[in-house]
């Protein structure tokens, strides 16, 4: 028989395993990958190992499985970087309020601070702010990005510390 008509009367079984395992797949994510499983079964199946429709629940049974054991893994990379870049962020976020002093009123969230520290500086200041400070980019993928020399990158930072440093006032608030 060709893999068509073994298809229309097995196609079930995927259907039985994505649901059976709890898969919810509004993309047919987990479909796909269960029709190439039977697929693969239905290539290499040798009829002296047992009927065919064991061999295709085995198959496409392990083939979900081991799509949602990698998922699950995807998973937890994604939450750890999206954790490591939470605390990067508030480390950032402690540098700015270091290098600003005290500002009176110093209860700010996190994005009023920033818009504090932005209201202070030029663009170009910002740019080494947001870059250097907030997305951790080594100088010279600044340098590159924004078509200037490295040392051109360097002077904003030092500019920005100064201004931070000085306030609005021009006194140095530390």
């Amino acid at each position: 028989m060709s893999f068509e008509e073994i298809f229309q009367q097995n196609e079930r079984r995927i259907h039985y395993h994505i649901h059976r395992l709890g898969i919810r797949d509004p993309f047919q994510e987990f479909y796909t990958e269960g029709l190439y499983a039977m697929w693969m079964a239905y290539k290499k199946y040798n009829p002296n190992q047992g009927p065919l429709g064991t061999y295709f629940n085995y198959a496409i049974r392990n083939r979900l499985v081991d799509m949602l054991r990698k998922e699950v893994r995807e998973r937890e990379k994604r939450d750890i970087f999206v954790e490591k870049e939470k605390q990067r962020m508030d480390d950032a976020a402690a540098e700015l309020k270091n290098m600003m002093g005290e500002i009176p009123g110093s209860n700010m969230e996190v994005s009023e601070m920033l818009e504090e520290v932005r209201s202070r500086l030029t663009e170009k200041q910002w740019d080494w702010v947001y870059y250097y400070i907030l997305l951790d980019m080594p100088l010279k993928e600044i340098a590159d990005l924004k078509r200037v020399s490295v040392e051109a990158v360097k002077s904003w930072g030092k500019e920005a510390r100064r201004k931070l440093r000085e306030g609005d006032t021009g006194n140095h608030l530390e």
